[in-house]
C-alpha cells in the first residue's frame, strides 16, 4: 500500500475526494497531506444540494490532524466553490472539519476528550496546541451542545449563585435537579439576571414547572413570583440554607459569650467553635467528653446549640400541618430565649415558612445544585481562576451543561 492510500484509509477520505500527496519530515517530525477534488466532479451546492460544476477554488487552507506515530500531521485542501443557477457562488464546505475550525473533526474530539481529564494548560502541553485555538474548540463544542439542545422546561430547578473572583462579582446559576446538569448561567445575582432566563420560555411552558428549590435571596424570590404562574406553591427553601441562619446565630452567640468570660479568665470555650457547628454525631470522638461537659453547662452557647439541634426535627416530619405545629413550638422557644442572634435567627425563618413547609410537598434540596458548585470550584482551582468571564462561562457549561459536544460529520 503506497503512502496516499494509507493517508486516504487513515484519514477517512472518501470519493470524490482523492490524497494527491504526502509528504514526511522525520527531522522536524511533521506529516502534510494534499487533498483535492477529482476532476470534473459536480459538487452538491451548500444550499440546496442541487449537483453544481465547480466555479473555483478558494486559496490553500492547512488543518491539523491526528499525530502520525510522533509527526504531527497537517492535512492541506483548496476547498471548490460551485456555481449555483438558483443559489449563485457557494464555498463547499471541507468534509473532514467544522466551519471556520484550523482542526479536523478526529482532533477536535481528541482536544474535546482531553479537556474533561484536565485544565487547558495541560492541554497544550499534551496535544501542542495553541491556547486561543484550544478555547476556540471548546467554545465552538459549547455552542453545538447549545444549538443541539432540546427546547424545555426542568420539571424541578435549582437556582444558586456562584462567586466569579473575589469583590462581590456573581454569576446565577439555573440547574436541572433531575439531570444533574447546569441549564443556565447568567450575569449576576439580581431580580433581572434570573428573570432572563425564565423569559425565554411561554408562560405555558413555565407553568409545567413542579418545583425550584432555592436559598432565601430576595431577588431570585421576586423574580420567581414575576415570571413563574404560581410560584407561592412551587418555590422550596433550601433545608440547608434555612438551618445555617440559626448555625450562625449559634456561633454569634459563642463569640459574644466567649469575650464576656474572657474577662473573667473564664477560656472554656476557647477553640470550641466547631464543636457547635457540627451535628452532634459528627464530633470526633476524642473531643466527645469535653463537648458533652460544656453542653451541660449553664452556658447561653449551649442553650443556642440546643435550639440549633432542635430545628433538625423540623425535617423529619411527612406532613405539612404536623412540621408547622412542630415550628410553632419551636420558635416560641427560640423567641423566649432571650438569645438576640437566636431571636433574630427564628424570626428570619417566620417570615419564610410558608416555603418551608412546600418541602414536605416536593421533597427536594439544593444538594444537587451544591454539588455542581463543587465541581465548579475544582474547575477554577484548576484554572487558577478565569480573568475571562466567557471562559468561566464556558468552561461550567463543558463540563457540568450535560450538552453534546463533539462535531458530526455532515
Amino acid at each position: 500500500m503506497d503512502d496516499t492510500a494509507l493517508f486516504t484509509k487513515l484519514l477517512g477520505i472518501a470519493p470524490p475526494w482523492r490524497v494527491t500527496r504526502v509528504s514526511v519530515d522525520v527531522v522536524a517530525e511533521r506529516v502534510d497531506v494534499w487533498v483535492e477534488e477529482a476532476p470534473g466532479t459536480k459538487c452538491p451546492c451548500p444550499t440546496c444540494a442541487a449537483p453544481a460544476p465547480v466555479y473555483d477554488h478558494t486559496p490553500a487552507q492547512v488543518w491539523r490532524h491526528l499525530d502520525t506515530c510522533q509527526c504531527q500531521t497537517y492535512v492541506h485542501a483548496r476547498l471548490p466553490r460551485t456555481a449555483c443557477p438558483v443559489d449563485g457562488v457557494k464555498q463547499v464546505p471541507a468534509p473532514w472539519a467544522e466551519a471556520r475550525s484550523e482542526y479536523t473533526r478526529p482532533f477536535e474530539t481528541r482536544i474535546i476528550d482531553t479537556c474533561k481529564e484536565c485544565d487547558v494548560t495541560g492541554v497544550r502541553r499534551l496535544l501542542r496546541t495553541s491556547w486561543d485555538a484550544t478555547w476556540g474548540v471548546l467554545e465552538r463544542a459549547v455552542a453545538r451542545g447549545l444549538a443541539r439542545k432540546p427546547r424545555r422546561v426542568p420539571a424541578r430547578l435549582g437556582v444558586d449563585e456562584k462567586a466569579v473572583r473575589k469583590g462581590h462579582t456573581y454569576d446565577s446559576l439555573v440547574v436541572d435537579l433531575d439531570r444533574s446538569t447546569v441549564e443556565a448561567v447568567v450575569d449576576d445575582r439580581t431580580q433581572a439576571s434570573l428573570e432572563a432566563y425564565y423569559r425565554q420560555f411561554t408562560p405555558e411552558e413555565l407553568a409545567t414547572i413542579e418545583a425550584i428549590a432555592m436559598d432565601m435571596w430576595e431577588p431570585y424570590i421576586l423574580a420567581t413570583h414575576a415570571c413563574v404562574p404560581d410560584a407561592g406553591t412551587k418555590i422550596v427553601f433550601d433545608r440547608y440554607h434555612a438551618t445555617r441562619y440559626v448555625t450562625e446565630a449559634v456561633d454569634k452567640v459563642r463569640r459574644q459569650e466567649h469575650k464576656a468570660l474572657q474577662a473573667q479568665d473564664d477560656l472554656r470555650l476557647k477553640g470550641t467553635k466547631h464543636l457547635w457547628l457540627w451535628n452532634e454525631e459528627n464530633i470526633p470522638e476524642w473531643r466527645r467528653a469535653e463537648f458533652d461537659a460544656l453542653k451541660h453547662a449553664t452556658l447561653k452557647t449551649s442553650r443556642a446549640w440546643a435550639i440549633k439541634e432542635s430545628l433538625r426535627g423540623f425535617w423529619d416530619y411527612v406532613y405539612p400541618k404536623c412540621a408547622a405545629k412542630y415550628f410553632q413550638a419551636w420558635y416560641f422557644w427560640a423567641t423566649h430565649s432571650r438569645l438576640a442572634p437566636i431571636i433574630e435567627a427564628a424570626k428570619t425563618l417566620k417570615r419564610h415558612l410558608p416555603n418551608l413547609l412546600t418541602y414536605f410537598k416536593h421533597w427536594i434540596t439544593n444538594a444537587t445544585t451544591e454539588g455542581i458548585n463543587s465541581k465548579i470550584q475544582m474547575l477554577k482551582l484548576m484554572a487558577c481562576g478565569y480573568r475571562n468571564r466567557e471562559h468561566y462561562k464556558t468552561a461550567i457549561l463543558f463540563h457540568c451543561g450535560g450538552l453534546d459536544l463533539y462535531p458530526r460529520a455532515t
